[in-house]
């Protein structure tokens, strides 16, 4: 191609070729996801539980917690941003030194979101602040996920590529369990009187400290990925002189096709994903008399009926990746996603059932979205060539954040307010997204037996 460069800018091809050591790879990619889930997860946690109350006018509940899912989702907005810069890197620099910056920038702005004032204190500067460093979040999540995904799938061993790619994934469970976790001590030593709402001492102080103890695990993240070597796919293509200039209009111009089909696989995978996280702690918590009726369990109660969820997303993260490799990402995909939309259908049913009904509600939602989850993996960077890998399945991976995630609780909530307190709308808003995935499975094509290191 006209774009490719004439040199490689790390070729060195006297030095002996160097492996990464199977249990690096999977901490790499595992560590990493799992700290910037965390912090996610906190924020989305934050998101329900403090920022209506902190960084918001009082006065309508409902407003306010619009207000914060609408930050929350801004962050959706520069993950695409995060996506096209990281892998601009990515592409020409290589995997590592990428993902340390990632990691990075990450880490720093959820520390200080743990650090920022709130609306009492200094007015329209509070949400604005959070605004600014959300932003920061997604922008580092946008070169995070696609990097540490090709650490996993270009070091696999032959035939275990579906099942390396799950290992990134599972940050997603680990990350909710750990922030999820923390919060729920944090919230037992600061007991409220009020079930509705958290107690004065966690809402003045006791909020910050999971973002303040982000810094902690992202020095145990760089330690992990500092000692990374590049992988052998990123080798042949410096070796090769396949560098792209300018990796993003590569992409754009010979793979569009590429990206749309994969911001669209990703399509139903993030909208359960984030209305099986961010939407139900509201709808779990809401009580009957609250503007918005819901389930009305307290806090603590029903976080840890979602973790015990969350086991069930680990479980089948895993065990997604040895069914892709085996029967194709294609064909286990599209059963999935067919299940994911007669799972919207049985929506209300489900959670009219009291406790059991609610409970098997969670584990069915997480066991799906560990199935759904599990072979992105692999499936997006298999789409695209070693030279522009990192920016293309960033791009789809994060597009579709913006089509999936970044509206789903937003418009759950509005969804939720229009069926006067009935999920129904919620639910059928899943399965028709996940029809959309369905027909982006059924227009691709499948990508096991590719050689990924071409």
């Amino acid at each position: 191609m006209s774009s490719t460069a004439t040199t490689a800018p790390l070729a060195d091809e006297t030095a002996p070729a160097l492996v990464n050591p199977r249990y690096r790879v999977i901490l790499a990619s595992l560590v990493g996801t799992t700290i910037e889930f965390y912090d996610f997860y906190v924020y989305a946690t934050a998101a329900v539980l403090v920022f209506p109350h902190l960084f918001f006018p009082a006065g309508n509940d409902t407003v306010a917690l619009l207000a914060s899912f609408a930050v929350f989702g801004a962050a959706m907005v520069a993950r695409p941003l995060g996506a096209v810069f990281f892998g601009h890197l990515g592409d020409k620099r290589g995997r590592k030194i990428t993902l340390v910056g990632a990691l990075l920038t990450m880490g720093i702005a959820t520390f200080l979101i743990g650090a920022l004032p709130t609306f009492p204190l200094v007015g329209w500067f509070a949400p604005a602040l959070l605004v600014i460093l959300r932003l920061a979040q997604g922008f580092a999540l946008g070169g995070e996920w696609s990097g540490a995904a090709l650490v996993a799938t270009e070091n696999a061993p032959e035939g275990k590529r579906a099942l390396y790619g799950t290992f990134p994934q599972l940050g997603a469970p680990i990350g909710f369990i750990i922030a999820n976790g923390l919060f729920l001590v944090i919230a037992a030593v600061m007991p409220s009187s009020d079930p509705s709402r958290p107690s004065d001492a966690f809402l003045n102080w006791g909020w910050r400290i999971p973002f303040l103890f982000s810094a902690v695990m992202v020095i145990v993240g760089l330690w992990v990925r500092l000692n990374l070597v590049e992988s052998p796919a990123f080798a042949n293509t410096v070796k090769d002189g396949r560098i792209e200039k300018v990796p993003l209009v590569a992409a754009c111009k010979t793979y569009w096709r590429e990206l749309i089909l994969g911001t669209f696989y990703m399509l139903a995978t993030y909208v359960l994903f984030y209305l099986m996280t961010t939407f139900s702690l509201s709808y779990g918590r809401a009580t009957t008399t609250a503007a918005l009726p819901g389930l009305g369990y307290d806090y603590r109660t029903f976080v840890l009926m979602m973790i015990a969820g969350v086991v069930f997303f680990g479980i089948f993260t895993l065990v997604s990746g040895p069914w892709a490799d085996r029967w194709g990402r294609r064909r286990t995909l599209i059963w999935i996603t067919l299940a994911i939309a007669v799972f919207g259908l049985v929506w209300v049913p489900m959670l009219a059932a009291g406790f059991v009904g609610v409970m098997a509600w969670l584990v069915l939602g997480f066991s799906l979205m560990g199935l759904t989850f599990g072979p992105m993996g692999a499936l997006l960077p298999e789409l695209f060539p070693a030279n522009v890998r990192y920016t293309g399945s960033g791009i789809s991976y994060n597009v579709s954040s913006i089509l999936g995630a970044a509206v789903a609780p937003f418009i759950a909530v509005a969804l939720w307010s229009y069926g006067g307190g009935s999920p129904f709308w919620v639910g059928i808003y899943l399965t028709a997204m996940a029809v959309l995935t369905l027909i982006a499975l059924l227009l691709g094509k499948e990508t096991r037996d590719i050689d990924i290191h071409a």
